[in-house]
């Protein structure tokens, strides 16, 4: 599917709440100029889960720290809401593959740091703490309010950091690879937990990923992008899958191998001479 059946088959009416527009992207090195992306065009709208998919060195993470704020495109712009996106702000919340939790304070501590910066100037202390401890029921981590992070497993750690993103509320949840360091098993309770949370909250999504299978079960499309350097959006997948989505049901639905394929081909086959280059 093409960059253009791919947003024709979104819903008619919808609009885009996050805009890529002819985004480049290029780092001066030591080495010289390096041109990291070029010509990315990518809408999202609001309430809808996307996935950035591709080969280590095509830019997913790049792309996701424009949308962040926290890099500033070559050339190119890029919206939100409407606004132009020109520094971090607390409407995109970013949850990182490191938790980056702050190992002298607890988990509430670490969510309140969060939930003060953007509701201080509004609400009182009661509230505040209300907002803290709401943040952490909603990922399963409310017995785990006065826990030092070095005192919970590694996949709770990632739990108080998706919690710390949300009780700020963000128009905008971005992700990079915020499971990729985990076990198997852990990665799968917290994709399934992410899939309620986001059912619960009606976030806007979009994350990085390796992993074909967590980029078809979360979202609604996936965005697959050609290799490095110069790297660019190579196609974007709708993923026709109802929701809510079970793990083991969806194991055998036909839709699902079909997008699973579809993605895998894509990496493995039109983008997969860096592999085998590697090899």
């Amino acid at each position: 599917m093409t960059i253009e059946q791919g947003a024709a088959n979104r819903s008619a009416g919808a609009e885009d709440f996050i805009r890529v527009e002819s985004a480049e992207m290029v780092f001066e090195t030591k080495k010289g100029r390096f041109h990291a992306l070029r010509d990315i065009n990518l809408s999202i709208t609001q309430g809808e889960f996307v996935s950035l998919i591709g080969h280590s060195g095509c830019g997913k993470s790049t792309l996701l720290n424009l949308i962040a704020g926290l890099l500033k495109p070559s050339g190119g712009v890029l919206l939100c809401d409407r606004r132009e996106i020109a520094a971090p702000g607390p409407e995109r919340a970013v949850v990182f593959q490191n938790h980056s939790l702050l190992p002298w304070l607890t988990c509430a501590e670490n969510v309140h740091l969060a939930v003060e910066r953007v509701f201080s100037a509004t609400e009182t202390k009661a509230q505040l703490k209300s907002r803290t401890e709401a943040a952490l029921e909603l990922v399963g981590m409310a017995h785990a309010l006065t826990k030092r992070p070095h005192e919970i497993s590694g996949g709770m750690k990632q739990r108080v950091g998706i919690a710390r993103a949300l009780a700020m509320e963000p128009k905008v949840l971005l992700m990079d690879e915020p499971f990729g360091a985990l076990d198997a098993l852990t990665r799968a309770r917290l994709q399934d937990e992410l899939l309620k949370i986001v059912a619960r909250t009606r976030s806007t999504v979009v994350m990085v990923t390796h992993d074909v299978d967590e980029a078809v079960l979360l979202s609604d499309r996936v965005v697959m992008m050609t290799n490095g350097p110069a790297a660019t959006i190579g196609q974007i997948m709708d993923v026709p899958l109802a929701r809510p989505r079970e793990r083991v049901a969806l194991a055998e639905d036909r839709a699902y191998v079909h997008c699973r394929k579809e993605v895998l081909d894509f990496l493995y086959t039109r983008q997969g001479h860096v592999e085998k280059a590697a090899a």
